[in-house]
Protein backbone atom coordinates (compact mmCIF):
# COMPACT_ATOMS: atom_id res chain seq x y z
CA UNK A 1 0.00 0.00 0.00
CA UNK A 2 1.53 3.09 -1.25
CA UNK A 3 2.00 5.59 2.22
CA UNK A 4 0.55 9.14 1.87
CA UNK A 5 2.61 11.87 1.48
CA UNK A 6 2.86 15.10 3.49
CA UNK A 7 3.20 18.08 0.89
CA UNK A 8 5.09 21.40 0.67
CA UNK A 9 2.96 24.27 -0.51
CA UNK A 10 5.45 27.04 -2.17
CA UNK A 11 2.90 29.53 -3.44
CA UNK A 12 3.74 32.19 -0.75
CA UNK A 13 6.28 32.27 1.96
CA UNK A 14 4.27 30.18 4.58
CA UNK A 15 5.42 26.98 2.46
CA UNK A 16 2.65 25.28 4.57
CA UNK A 17 3.34 21.81 5.27
CA UNK A 18 0.12 20.39 4.56
CA UNK A 19 -0.28 16.34 6.13
CA UNK A 20 -3.03 13.92 4.33
CA UNK A 21 -6.14 14.99 4.95
CA UNK A 22 -5.38 18.91 6.06
CA UNK A 23 -5.33 22.35 4.60
CA UNK A 24 -2.89 25.39 4.06
CA UNK A 25 -3.11 28.00 6.17
CA UNK A 26 -5.11 29.91 3.53
CA UNK A 27 -7.42 26.75 3.39
CA UNK A 28 -7.51 26.91 -0.23
CA UNK A 29 -5.55 24.23 -0.63
CA UNK A 30 -6.03 20.70 0.43
CA UNK A 31 -3.72 17.36 0.68
CA UNK A 32 -5.73 14.70 -0.39
CA UNK A 33 -4.68 11.38 -0.45
CA UNK A 34 -1.06 12.63 -0.98
CA UNK A 35 -1.75 14.94 -4.11
CA UNK A 36 -2.16 19.15 -4.09
CA UNK A 37 -6.21 19.36 -5.03
CA UNK A 38 -7.94 23.30 -5.06
CA UNK A 39 -11.56 22.42 -3.72
CA UNK A 40 -12.51 26.10 -3.79
CA UNK A 41 -11.23 26.47 -7.68
CA UNK A 42 -13.95 28.82 -9.37
CA UNK A 43 -15.74 29.38 -5.85
CA UNK A 44 -17.07 33.34 -5.49
CA UNK A 45 -18.19 34.81 -2.65
CA UNK A 46 -19.29 38.26 -4.23
CA UNK A 47 -20.07 39.16 -7.51
CA UNK A 48 -20.81 43.20 -7.65
CA UNK A 49 -20.56 46.15 -9.94
CA UNK A 50 -18.84 48.90 -8.31
CA UNK A 51 -17.19 51.77 -9.16
CA UNK A 52 -13.45 51.19 -9.65
CA UNK A 53 -12.38 54.38 -7.09
CA UNK A 54 -14.05 51.86 -4.85
CA UNK A 55 -10.77 49.14 -5.30
CA UNK A 56 -9.36 52.07 -4.63
CA UNK A 57 -8.27 52.60 -8.28
CA UNK A 58 -8.35 56.56 -8.83
CA UNK A 59 -6.12 57.14 -11.57
CA UNK A 60 -7.25 54.08 -13.72
CA UNK A 61 -10.02 55.03 -16.22
CA UNK A 62 -11.28 57.21 -13.41
CA UNK A 63 -15.14 57.06 -13.44
CA UNK A 64 -15.52 53.56 -14.58
CA UNK A 65 -17.62 50.38 -13.79
CA UNK A 66 -15.95 47.20 -13.14
CA UNK A 67 -17.10 43.74 -12.40
CA UNK A 68 -15.88 42.43 -9.27
CA UNK A 69 -15.94 39.11 -8.03
CA UNK A 70 -14.84 38.08 -4.90
CA UNK A 71 -13.17 34.50 -3.02
CA UNK A 72 -12.63 33.01 -0.13
CA UNK A 73 -9.69 32.94 2.51
CA UNK A 74 -6.97 34.91 2.93
CA UNK A 75 -2.93 34.05 3.66
CA UNK A 76 -2.92 36.59 6.13
CA UNK A 77 -4.23 36.84 9.62
CA UNK A 78 -4.44 40.72 9.90
CA UNK A 79 -7.06 40.82 13.29
CA UNK A 80 -8.44 44.01 12.46
CA UNK A 81 -9.73 42.78 8.58
CA UNK A 82 -12.86 44.79 7.58
CA UNK A 83 -13.87 41.41 5.24
CA UNK A 84 -13.01 38.99 8.20
CA UNK A 85 -16.31 37.33 7.39
CA UNK A 86 -15.03 36.03 3.63
CA UNK A 87 -11.34 36.02 4.10
CA UNK A 88 -11.02 34.22 7.96
CA UNK A 89 -13.87 31.93 6.85
CA UNK A 90 -14.21 29.51 4.12
CA UNK A 91 -17.60 27.79 5.42
CA UNK A 92 -19.45 30.80 3.71
CA UNK A 93 -22.27 31.24 1.04
CA UNK A 94 -20.89 31.02 -2.68
CA UNK A 95 -21.21 29.41 -6.02
CA UNK A 96 -18.89 28.10 -8.37
CA UNK A 97 -18.16 29.80 -11.80
CA UNK A 98 -16.18 29.31 -14.66
CA UNK A 99 -13.08 32.07 -15.92
CA UNK A 100 -15.33 31.99 -19.47
CA UNK A 101 -18.54 32.80 -17.34
CA UNK A 102 -16.88 35.66 -15.56
CA UNK A 103 -15.17 36.93 -18.24
CA UNK A 104 -18.42 36.51 -20.73
CA UNK A 105 -20.37 39.01 -17.77
CA UNK A 106 -17.26 41.35 -17.85
CA UNK A 107 -17.03 41.37 -21.48
CA UNK A 108 -20.57 42.60 -21.60
CA UNK A 109 -20.02 45.54 -19.46
CA UNK A 110 -19.73 49.03 -20.79
CA UNK A 111 -15.89 49.00 -19.76
CA UNK A 112 -14.71 45.74 -20.53
CA UNK A 113 -12.89 44.89 -16.89
CA UNK A 114 -12.88 42.93 -13.94
CA UNK A 115 -11.48 43.14 -10.55
CA UNK A 116 -10.32 40.68 -8.72
CA UNK A 117 -10.90 41.80 -5.06
CA UNK A 118 -12.51 41.29 -1.58
CA UNK A 119 -10.56 38.72 -0.17
CA UNK A 120 -7.25 37.28 -0.90
CA UNK A 121 -7.39 36.52 -4.77
CA UNK A 122 -3.79 35.40 -5.06
CA UNK A 123 -4.06 32.08 -2.99
CA UNK A 124 -6.78 31.36 -5.56
CA UNK A 125 -4.18 31.14 -8.35
CA UNK A 126 -5.24 28.53 -10.42
CA UNK A 127 -8.39 29.83 -11.36
CA UNK A 128 -6.88 33.47 -11.24
CA UNK A 129 -4.62 32.77 -13.98
CA UNK A 130 -7.44 30.67 -15.76
CA UNK A 131 -9.27 33.92 -15.76
CA UNK A 132 -6.65 36.13 -16.51
CA UNK A 133 -5.89 34.61 -19.87
CA UNK A 134 -9.50 34.52 -20.69
CA UNK A 135 -10.14 37.87 -20.13
CA UNK A 136 -6.91 38.79 -22.38
CA UNK A 137 -7.91 36.51 -25.19
CA UNK A 138 -11.37 38.82 -25.17
CA UNK A 139 -9.78 42.39 -24.40
CA UNK A 140 -10.98 42.50 -21.01
CA UNK A 141 -9.05 44.03 -18.67
CA UNK A 142 -7.51 42.55 -15.29
CA UNK A 143 -7.14 44.48 -11.98
CA UNK A 144 -6.04 42.99 -8.68
CA UNK A 145 -6.73 43.82 -5.26
CA UNK A 146 -4.41 42.28 -3.29
CA UNK A 147 -2.13 41.82 -0.01
CA UNK A 148 0.84 40.88 -2.35
CA UNK A 149 2.33 38.33 -0.55
CA UNK A 150 3.51 35.80 -3.00
CA UNK A 151 6.64 34.50 -4.15
CA UNK A 152 8.62 35.51 -6.96
CA UNK A 153 8.15 32.97 -9.59
CA UNK A 154 4.12 32.82 -9.06
CA UNK A 155 4.10 36.85 -9.18
CA UNK A 156 5.47 37.08 -12.47
CA UNK A 157 3.10 34.65 -13.85
CA UNK A 158 -0.08 36.83 -12.38
CA UNK A 159 1.94 40.71 -13.16
CA UNK A 160 2.34 39.20 -16.93
CA UNK A 161 -1.29 39.65 -17.10
CA UNK A 162 -2.31 42.30 -14.80
CA UNK A 163 -3.26 45.21 -16.03
CA UNK A 164 -4.16 47.37 -12.73
CA UNK A 165 -3.47 46.49 -8.97
CA UNK A 166 -4.32 48.21 -5.66
CA UNK A 167 -1.69 46.36 -3.63
CA UNK A 168 -1.77 46.81 0.56
CA UNK A 169 1.32 47.94 2.26
CA UNK A 170 -0.32 47.20 5.53
CA UNK A 171 2.76 48.84 7.62
CA UNK A 172 6.79 49.39 7.25
CA UNK A 173 7.80 47.06 9.96
CA UNK A 174 8.51 43.50 9.17
CA UNK A 175 7.79 42.34 12.84
CA UNK A 176 4.57 43.63 12.53
CA UNK A 177 4.01 41.86 9.17
CA UNK A 178 5.36 38.41 11.06
CA UNK A 179 3.86 38.63 14.63
CA UNK A 180 0.75 40.41 14.06
CA UNK A 181 -0.01 40.03 10.58
CA UNK A 182 0.83 36.73 9.51
CA UNK A 183 2.78 38.14 5.97
CA UNK A 184 6.40 38.96 5.28
CA UNK A 185 6.83 42.63 4.18
CA UNK A 186 10.13 41.70 2.12
CA UNK A 187 7.96 39.72 -0.11
CA UNK A 188 5.20 42.04 -0.28
CA UNK A 189 8.10 45.37 -1.20
CA UNK A 190 9.37 43.01 -4.02
CA UNK A 191 5.97 42.24 -5.24
CA UNK A 192 5.34 46.01 -5.52
CA UNK A 193 8.50 46.76 -7.21
CA UNK A 194 7.90 43.81 -9.53
CA UNK A 195 4.82 44.92 -10.33
CA UNK A 196 6.11 48.66 -11.43
CA UNK A 197 9.10 47.24 -13.30
CA UNK A 198 6.64 45.03 -15.40
CA UNK A 199 4.54 48.16 -16.40
CA UNK A 200 0.96 47.62 -14.14
CA UNK A 201 -0.85 50.51 -13.42
CA UNK A 202 -0.17 50.26 -9.16
CA UNK A 203 -1.93 51.88 -6.45
CA UNK A 204 -0.99 51.23 -3.01
CA UNK A 205 -3.07 51.31 0.26
CA UNK A 206 -2.44 51.55 3.69
CA UNK A 207 -4.88 51.08 6.43
CA UNK A 208 -3.95 53.66 8.77
CA UNK A 209 -4.01 51.82 12.28
CA UNK A 210 -3.64 53.62 15.78
CA UNK A 211 -0.18 52.57 17.66
CA UNK A 212 0.42 49.98 15.07
CA UNK A 213 1.37 51.50 12.25
CA UNK A 214 0.77 54.79 12.22
CA UNK A 215 3.93 56.73 13.67
CA UNK A 216 6.03 59.57 11.78
CA UNK A 217 8.80 57.27 11.83
CA UNK A 218 7.22 54.23 10.24
CA UNK A 219 4.86 55.89 7.36
CA UNK A 220 7.75 58.40 6.60
CA UNK A 221 9.85 54.84 5.65
CA UNK A 222 6.70 53.98 3.63
CA UNK A 223 6.61 56.91 1.58
CA UNK A 224 10.25 56.95 1.08
CA UNK A 225 9.90 53.27 -0.28
CA UNK A 226 7.49 54.36 -2.82
CA UNK A 227 8.80 57.79 -3.96
CA UNK A 228 12.18 55.29 -4.43
CA UNK A 229 10.19 53.58 -7.20
CA UNK A 230 8.30 56.76 -8.32
CA UNK A 231 6.67 59.63 -6.46
CA UNK A 232 3.95 59.08 -9.14
CA UNK A 233 2.37 56.02 -7.29
CA UNK A 234 -1.00 56.91 -5.32
CA UNK A 235 -1.02 55.83 -2.30
CA UNK A 236 -4.29 55.77 -0.01
CA UNK A 237 -4.37 56.47 3.29
CA UNK A 238 -7.23 54.56 4.77
CA UNK A 239 -9.06 55.38 8.31
CA UNK A 240 -9.59 52.05 10.74
CA UNK A 241 -12.36 51.72 12.53
CA UNK A 242 -12.75 48.81 15.33
CA UNK A 243 -13.78 45.54 13.58
CA UNK A 244 -13.01 41.72 13.76
CA UNK A 245 -10.32 41.01 16.58
CA UNK A 246 -9.31 44.76 16.85
CA UNK A 247 -10.61 47.35 19.38
CA UNK A 248 -8.60 50.70 19.57
CA UNK A 249 -10.17 53.52 18.68
CA UNK A 250 -10.91 54.32 14.86
CA UNK A 251 -8.26 56.47 13.33
CA UNK A 252 -8.42 60.35 14.37
CA UNK A 253 -9.40 62.30 10.99
CA UNK A 254 -7.10 65.24 12.17
CA UNK A 255 -4.49 62.36 12.00
CA UNK A 256 -5.07 60.96 8.62
CA UNK A 257 -4.73 64.03 7.33
CA UNK A 258 -1.28 65.22 9.06
CA UNK A 259 -0.26 62.39 7.41
CA UNK A 260 -1.48 62.54 4.10
CA UNK A 261 0.06 66.10 4.29
CA UNK A 262 3.76 64.38 5.28
CA UNK A 263 3.68 62.22 2.41
CA UNK A 264 2.70 64.47 -0.41
CA UNK A 265 6.18 66.31 0.29
CA UNK A 266 7.64 62.98 -1.27
CA UNK A 267 4.75 61.89 -3.23
CA UNK A 268 2.76 63.34 -6.09
CA UNK A 269 -0.77 61.42 -5.24
CA UNK A 270 -1.62 61.16 -1.94
CA UNK A 271 -5.50 60.31 -1.32
CA UNK A 272 -7.45 60.09 2.09
CA UNK A 273 -10.12 57.02 2.92
CA UNK A 274 -12.89 55.73 5.05
CA UNK A 275 -13.74 58.98 5.80
CA UNK A 276 -17.07 60.96 5.21
CA UNK A 277 -15.39 62.86 2.52
CA UNK A 278 -12.50 61.12 1.01
CA UNK A 279 -10.11 63.07 -0.60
Amino acid sequence: MKKKRTLICRLCPHQCTIKPGARGLCKARLNEGGALKIPLYGFITALARDPIEKKPLYHFRPGSTILSIGFAGCNLRCPFCQNWHISQNIDTRGRHVSPREIIAMAKAEATPQVAYTYSEPLIHIEFLLDAMKEARNNGVANVLVTNGCINAEAAEEILNLTDAANIDLKCFSGETYAKTLGGDLDTILAFISRAHEKGVHIELTTLVVPGLNDSDEEMDKAADFIAGISGEIPWHLSAYHPDYKWNAPPTDPARLRTLAERARQKLSHVHMGNLRFDA
